[in-house]
């Protein structure tokens, strides 16, 4: 019974970290909804999320086997040139991946193309959706990032000789995770609609991100480039990378207002 409860709590923790970037495009992607809906996005986004991913996990469980074996017909290659063998998982997380970095580099692309973004209200002229359509791309993007960390619940629970008994728990653990975004999205949302400066360092974070997931699916794909496999961006490196982008982004706005009272 305390090694269940202590693989929960652990199964949690792994949620909520490996949650951060899924609730930084959540609050990003929410705004491109009208203002009225954009609470109501991010709620019904979640808790559809939340849905999906239990239904993702009971998937994942039965045909685990068939997400990590490669398909015959994507397996091949030039010889010291490229080689790949895509399965499942990999094509699923390079999807994602490819995404989310177009997403980031065009909303980066509309800053800079914006002469008066403070009187147009980046939102109201960049590519605003309607609401179901915001609540679709969170749901699906959602399900991207929750790959990876059912895929490690799946490993964490995998000496629990009942399997009946792992898939609860793993089950609780998206429910909680879930509701910890639930809680988390609207001060998110509204952190960055106050500070709307860190919405950049927020791209460029997401920006990452998509990177991050490449590198991933690359090696899922067994990809390897002149004899070169590609190596995952581990998630020390990518924590490390993004503590640096905060530093920085700290630093250049407290030089800026010095720059600025010495002009006075």
């Amino acid at each position: 019974m305390l090694e269940n409860i202590f693989t929960l709590l652990m199964l949690v923790l792994l949620q909520a970290v490996l949650g951060f970037d899924n609730l930084l495009y959540i609050s990003l992607e929410s705004k491109k909804a009208p203002e009225i809906e954009q609470k109501r996005v991010r709620k019904v986004g979640i808790l559809v999320a939340i849905v999906l991913r239990i239904v993702l996990l009971f998937l994942l469980v039965s045909i685990i086997d068939y997400f990590k074996e490669p398909f015959s017909f994507l397996t091949g290659g030039i010889d010291e040139v490229v080689e790949f063998a895509f399965n499942g998982h990999s094509i699923i997380v390079l999807f994602g991946g490819g995404f989310i970095i177009y997403t980031a580099i065009k909303e980066i692309w509309h800053m800079i193309a914006t002469q008066d973004l403070e009187n147009s209200k980046m939102v109201e002229t960049r590519g605003k959706k309607s609401a179901n359509a915001a609540i679709v791309s969170i749901v699906i993007m959602n399900l991207v990032f929750s790959f990876d960390s059912i895929l490690a619940a799946i490993g964490l629970t995998s000496e629990i000789e009942n399997t009946n008994t792992a898939f609860i728990i793993m089950t609780i653990a998206i429910v909680i995770s879930g509701l910890l975004m639930l809680f988390l999205a609207d001060n998110v949302s509204s952190f960055l609609a106050k500070n709307r400066m860190y919405e950049v360092l927020g791209l460029f974070i997401l920006f990452i991100v998509g990177i991050m997931l490449i590198t991933e699916g690359g090696h899922l794909a067994h990809i390897k480039i002149f004899g070169n496999e590609i190596v995952p961006m581990s998630k020390t490196t990518f924590y490390f990378v993004i503590a640096i982008l905060i530093i920085v982004d700290i630093v250049q706005g407290k030089y800026q207002k010095n720059l600025l009272l010495k002009k006075q």
